[in-house]
């Protein structure tokens, strides 16, 4: 859904906006996407539509709203007064690039030729022009005016039988010259502004024939340097267009060189697609200094001079190294997968925990540090819980296991092997710490009896004819609510053991939640509504059109019942107001679909998790 609809929905409703307070997240796939500003106290990285700026010393965030498509690109100018960000979008869709205000933090234009995506931006030295280059379905480099926020002039950025361009680096001194490189093809070009023309002059490699990853411009223009897919590193002169030199000759650098960042000092950071960062010299590239990272090196940035400098990688990680010592310490870590849920321990809003593909993540709320990592290699976590009691953390995995690990260490407690045939997709567990109640890919649901060493099977309960997506304990443990891709929710009595009342619609459905008072529960899921039902008879007592666009996938409601949240594939949170079923608020920020939501005990916080990995908190818009 595109921004401007969003906006047209929040004016038609008069719907008050969400305070986004912090975002855990990094979207580490943009190539040169971290960038360290030239006011040297803050970072600059994207997080799917939005980006954020981050205050170095204090973590302090704040946030630029208005690409409606993931940032595939961003440029700081070099005084540090503009940033220019590209994005995706459909195919033969304009692509726009917005260019903003840093102080103010707001936009100040829409620049809008390219089709498809915007590959790479770069500003002149003076801050006169920015130059920006189309994707693979568009072809182009455009040269555009800063004070004018127009376009002086365009051309086709490679020759006809060469790949596409998908790097562009502007000279160090002159506004008049930039270079573009890419699958088979390296340029300099020259503006020529009285004509608005740009001149392109192609750089000899001789029999060198490379794919270029990332391109360094040396401080005073003496020489290029640019990173290869097979992992060496080509020095041009950009007055004669040749190669000045090449290598490594053996040892190339593993997976490509994805990053490279010339010094002041002279020297090369180099980083590699398989996370080695190193220090080196032309001609041999032999690394002087280098250190080990973990995933793909896609952005290397200067704080200052480069005594300093931060690298982003592919596993969204972000360090900060020191030259003189070449140590990294990690100063943000975040998803890198879909999340797939969330959860708060009892009573505490100080910490919670996330899933995503292999690992569980357990984080500070307040400072979005990480404090735990857990680790299952090769497989994916569907579902966590926290026991009533905080010792354990119980995880649903899809090879069929229930895992139950040590919130402190992330000690592996117990396993049940072998809980569910299709894995386990959902899981939740009784206040009395007694009882673990499972769901799985087939559709059945199953009571666990856990005792100081034992898990024993209670009862397996076959009703649902496919996969149970949600499961809700009624706080007395005597029932809870399964809720079921097949469009059943059953309420189960957990002293009889059997099916007490079976809820059916037309929907696959996602979330479930018990009124506090328990009399009443609520569904969504794909058909986008929202349904109150009777517990006692199972009778549907409204319908909420819950979303304009997608299926609903979280839902959580206040320990005292008057409000509850949702979120999904519209990517907006929702507050409403239980017994008017009315929106009361609406929060703008997620770029992937949502995966899961919590309001926090006391009523502090609203989380929420998307399938690019982010991690959003927002203030809850109502005194507790």
């Amino acid at each position: 859904m595109s921004s401007r609809m969003e906006e047209q929905v929040l004016r038609e409703t008069d719907v008050a906006e969400l305070e986004l307070e912090a975002v855990i997240g990094f979207n580490g796939h943009v190539p040169n996407g971290l960038k360290c500003h030239p006011d040297q106290e803050h970072l600059v990285y994207p997080l799917g539509c939005t980006i954020l700026i981050q205050a170095i010393n204090t973590n302090e965030q704040k946030f630029l709203h208005g690409h409606d498509n993931n940032v595939s690109c961003l440029a700081i100018s070099k005084k540090g007064d503009y940033i220019a960000s590209g994005q995706v979008t459909f195919m033969g869709f304009k692509a726009d690039i917005i260019l903003w205000d840093y102080k103010k933090r707001e936009l100040i234009a829409r620049l809008s030729l390219h089709k498809g995506k915007i590959e790479a931006l770069a500003f002149s030295p003076n801050e006169l022009y920015l130059v920006s280059l189309g994707g693979p379905d568009d072809g182009c480099v455009v040269v555009w005016s800063v004070a004018k926020r127009d376009a002086i002039c365009g051309s086709p950025a490679a020759g006809l039988n060469v790949g596409n361009a998908t790097n562009v680096v502007f000279s160090r001194c002159r506004d008049e010259m930039f270079v573009t490189a890419g699958n088979g093809t390296i340029r300099v070009w020259e503006l020529d502004l009285p004509n608005r023309k740009i001149w392109p002059t192609e750089c000899q490699t001789g029999q060198k024939k490379r794919i270029v990853m990332n391109t360094g411009m040396a401080d005073d223009d003496s020489f290029f340097y640019l990173g290869t897919t097979t992992g060496d590193i080509l020095k041009m002169n950009p007055r004669t267009k040749l190669l000045a030199d090449n290598g490594p000759a053996k040892d190339k650098f593993s997976l490509g060189v994805s990053a490279v960042k010339c010094l002041k000092m002279g020297g090369l950071l180099v980083g590699s697609g398989a996370g080695l960062l190193v220090f080196c010299k032309s001609p041999s590239y032999k690394p002087i200094k280098k250190i080990q990272l973990q995933g793909g090196i896609t952005s290397i940035t200067l704080r200052g001079e480069g005594h300093q400098f931060f690298v982003g990688t592919e596993e969204s990680h972000i360090y900060r190294v020191n030259f003189t010592d070449f140590k990294e310490t990690l100063i943000a870590t975040c998803h890198f997968e879909a999340v797939q849920d969330i959860v708060f321990p009892f009573g505490t809003a100080e910490l919670f925990a996330t899933c995503a593909k292999k690992d569980i993540r357990v984080w500070h709320t307040i400072t979005n540090r990480e404090l735990l990592r857990i680790t299952v290699p090769n497989m994916t976590c569907h579902g966590i819980d926290f026991m009533r009691d905080g010792r354990s953390i119980i995880s649903a995995w899809d090879d069929g296991k229930i895992r139950a690990f040590a919130p402190e260490t992330g000690r592996l407690l117990y396993a049940i092997s072998s809980a569910h045939r299709i894995g386990v997709t959902a899981i939740a567990t009784t206040s009395d710490c007694k009882r673990i109640i499972s769901g799985g890919g087939e559709g059945e649901v199953r009571v666990w009896q856990i005792g100081c060493q034992t898990q024993k099977l209670e009862e397996a309960l076959k009703e649902h004819k496919s996969s149970v997506s949600c499961i809700r304990v009624k706080k007395n443990n005597e029932e809870c609510v399964t809720a079921s891709t097949d469009g059943t929710c059953i309420i189960w009595d957990l002293v009889r053991l059997r099916r007490n009342q079976m809820i059916l619609a037309n929907t696959l459905f996602q979330c479930v939640c018990y009124h506090p008072e328990e009399f009443q529960i609520i569904t969504s899921g794909t058909d986008r509504k929202i349904a109150y039902w009777e517990v006692f008879d199972g009778s549907v007592i409204r319908e909420l059109e819950g979303s304009l666009s997608g299926s609903i996938n979280g839902m959580d409601i206040t320990q005292e019942g008057g409000h509850f949240v949702t979120g999904g594939h519209d990517h907006l949170i929702k507050v409403w107001d239980y017994n008017e079923g009315e929106v009361t608020h609406v929060g703008v920020g997620h770029s992937g679909n949502i995966m899961g939501i919590r309001i926090s005990p006391g009523n502090q916080y609203i989380i929420s998790v998307s399938a690019d990995g982010a991690i959003l908190r927002w203030k809850y818009p109502f005194a507790s």
